[in-house]
């Protein structure tokens, strides 16, 4: 391997690695934000030896098992269990739990992400203000096969904790969803699933 080679993937495990701590102990969730962080405090070229996510996500994980060993696990389970408060709360709109919470790599300031697939937008708007919860609201793209979908995220505040509904045609409840073409599938889980995650 030559050095150049060498010095490229050791720049590369370090943006991984202090990435990976921006996310856990400043509580960025955003994989680009905390790339560009990391790239700024390391000074390193920003076109080059950037670590894909799942780098990240790899780093972000032993990161938690060696430094947040004991407050990790309550946390993410403190975390699933007000999801899945939410999603009961949403049942009507089939409520999917996405995102690091799911994952397991939540951080301090990490958001509840929800995939709801109603048969309207505005039931689940409604439902929010009948419940005084005022809310914003913005597109985001997401691709259902291999067709791109602008989705209507919600985001609001629930028991102390930053919540995002992204809102989708209830016909791709059973489509794969991407972040882009190419990407890979997002995870998600459903009431079920969340439920025997907290129990196991």
């Amino acid at each position: 391997m030559s050095r150049n080679r060498t010095r490229h993937n050791g720049m590369r495990a370090a943006i991984a690695a202090a990435a990976a701590r921006i996310m856990a102990e400043d509580g960025v969730d955003d994989y680009a934000l905390a790339k560009r962080k990391a790239v700024r405090a390391l000074g390193a070229p920003e076109t080059q030896s950037l670590p894909a996510n799942e780098e990240i996500e790899l780093a972000l994980r032993a990161h938690q098992s060696l430094f947040q060993s004991e407050e990790h696990p309550d946390r993410v389970k403190a975390l699933r269990r007000s999801a899945l408060d939410l999603m009961q709360e949403l049942t009507a709109f089939h409520p999917y739990l996405t995102g690091a919470i799911l994952k397991g790599t939540a951080g301090r300031q990490s958001e509840i992400e929800l995939h709801l697939f109603p048969e309207s937008d505005k039931l689940v708007e409604l439902f929010l203000l009948e419940r005084g919860l005022s809310f914003t609201s913005r597109e985001q793209r997401r691709f259902a096969g291999d067709r791109a979908r602008a989705a209507n995220v919600l985001a609001f505040d629930w028991q102390e904790r930053p919540v995002r509904l992204a809102i989708f045609d209830s016909r791709d409840e059973r489509v794969a969803l991407k972040t882009s073409l190419a990407g890979r599938v997002i995870e998600r889980a459903g009431i079920a699933e969340v439920r025997s995650l907290l129990d196991g």
